[in-house]
């Protein structure tokens, strides 16, 4: 672990500029930082630690829980559901207190903004785990992804298209670096939330075999939903380039890459090529559900949801048909650390 003060080393992630008065005792004191991310597919837990380059990672979690399983035709989460979430949240609860993170955010997203037993879920939550859950709006959630991926943001681009691909929803924005400052948080343009995931379109469509003309299907229904969107930003792109983050644009880079297992050290930051992009999907599409299953990159827990994904994406970029995408394994919580170190001095935007 490196001591505040430091530069960052191993897994940092820098994401902005440390204030000139902080000093160098002051970072061997920092606190420890939290944030988890409750989807609509996955569970996710980052803790990290100040550094001189933004802030060092010390521990994360993830595993895929599924909590919005269902949703769309029973408008409530599930019993099972609800356990996943306990299991998942009690493992984050023990390493949060096992690193000693005293500065933590806890955010659900799209599955509790939708189900009618949100909070009768939370209160569960909170009494089985001690994690007193906040679910946030899509703004606050695509704010916080557009802080996380900021740092992958071309020093010579314009602007981005960030898009997050959800399991419940998809948010797209346009961003832009003020003044080329790197430290600063992106200023936000125009955005949309797309009521679609990769768990509700592949509940809708189906995930398992999927046939070129269901694909398709997929397709055609986000972009319907995009148009609006893409027709209010169909001005000048010049000079931008896509960048995405999710388990749909990080699946394709892996496979891409031919991984035999993942590696965020050869994902995070990779850049592809609108052929790269379509090469891989088509590799995807082409897969039988058993061979989806058995790639490392993907795992049985999500060969029913990935071309569900990679439907998303390809609307996205017939939307916004741009020469490069940027892959980020990053966004919401490295957002939300962003923001709470910034709040108590550790990094400024300016």
């Amino acid at each position: 672990m490196a001591d505040k003060g430091q530069p960052c080393a191993g897994d940092a992630l820098g994401t902005g500029l440390l204030t000139e008065d902080v000093a160098a005792a002051q970072f061997a004191s920092a606190p420890g930082y939290a944030a988890i991310d409750l989807g609509t597919n996955n569970c996710r837990l980052l803790i990290a630690r100040p550094c001189a380059g933004g802030f060092r990672v010390i521990d994360s979690f993830s595993r895929i829980i599924r909590l919005g399983e269902g949703i769309v035709s029973t408008g409530r989460i599930s019993d099972a559901a609800i356990e996943r979430a306990v299991g998942a949240l009690s493992v984050c609860r023990d390493k949060i207190y096992t690193r000693g993170a005293k500065r933590l955010r806890t955010i659900a997203t799209e599955a509790c903004r939708a189900a009618d037993n949100s909070e009768a879920f939370l209160s569960r939550i909170k009494s089985d785990t001690g994690i007193a859950l906040e679910i946030v709006d899509r703004e606050t959630e695509s704010s916080l992804a557009a802080v996380g991926c900021s740092p992958l943001l071309d020093e010579e681009a314009t602007g981005a298209i960030l898009f997050d691909i959800g399991g419940g929803s998809t948010e797209v924005m346009r961003i832009a670096r003020p003044n080329g400052d790197l430290g600063a948080a992106p200023l936000k343009g125009g955005w949309i939330s797309l009521p679609l995931g990769v768990v509700t379109l592949a509940e809708h469509f189906g995930g398992v075999d999927v046939s070129s003309e269901s694909y398709r299907a997929m397709v055609d229904e986000v972009a319907r939903h995009l148009a609006p969107f893409a027709a209010e930003q169909a001005g000048d792109l010049g000079g931008m380039h896509l960048l995405g983050t999710s388990g749909t644009v990080t699946t394709v880079a892996g496979v891409f890459l031919g991984l035999p297992r993942y590696d965020r050290r050869r994902i995070d930051g990779l850049w592809m090529s609108e052929r790269d992009v379509t090469g891989a999907i088509d590799k995807l599409v082409a897969m039988t559900y058993h061979e989806r299953a058995d790639n490392a990159c993907i795992g049985a827990e999500r060969a029913d949801l990935v071309l569900a994904g990679c439907a998303i994406l390809d609307a996205i970029r017939l939307a916004f048909p741009l020469p490069r995408l940027r892959v980020a394994d990053r966004g919401l919580r490295e957002g939300m650390l962003v923001e709470m170190m910034r709040e108590d001095g550790y990094i400024h935007s300016a």
